[in-house]
């Protein structure tokens, strides 16, 4: 049984931003926003090696999401959990359907530069609150 609630998974198919919550190198909150799906087990976002927020996951693992639905301001999803994977292999694959689900863009790769440092970071979902 999924961590995630039925009631709210929906958030993952909308364009709904999710800001993510690392932990940086002293201790100091980083939150930025990322596009992000759900496969049902787990959460994954593209991103960048060598970027922060990458630093700050490979440092901590403990991760913390949160979206508000498009449509509804007071219905919202916060996950916290881990990061269990930084995935090569598929990343340009999950940038291009995440561009074409927030942006209806088929090609977003001029911006994602460089691609071979593209990856998916795969995060296991361990607590969820919920409103809405």
């Amino acid at each position: 049984m999924s961590i995630i609630p039925a009631s709210h998974s929906d958030l993952f198919d909308l364009p709904a931003v999710w800001h993510v919550a690392t932990i940086g190198p002293s201790g100091e909150p980083h939150v930025s926003p990322v596009w992000a799906n759900f496969d049902g087990t787990h959460i994954r976002f593209p991103h960048l090696e060598g970027r922060q927020k990458w630093r700050n996951l490979r440092d901590d693992d403990r991760i913390a999401l949160s979206a508000t639905d498009p449509d509804s301001n007071e219905r919202y999803l916060e996950v916290r959990g881990r990061v269990v994977a930084f995935e090569h292999e598929g990343a340009l694959d999950l940038l291009d359907a995440q561009s074409q689900k927030y942006r209806g863009d088929d090609f977003p790769r001029e911006d994602a530069q460089p691609l071979d440092k593209r990856i998916s970071v795969v995060v296991e979902p361990l607590h969820c609150t919920t409103m809405g």
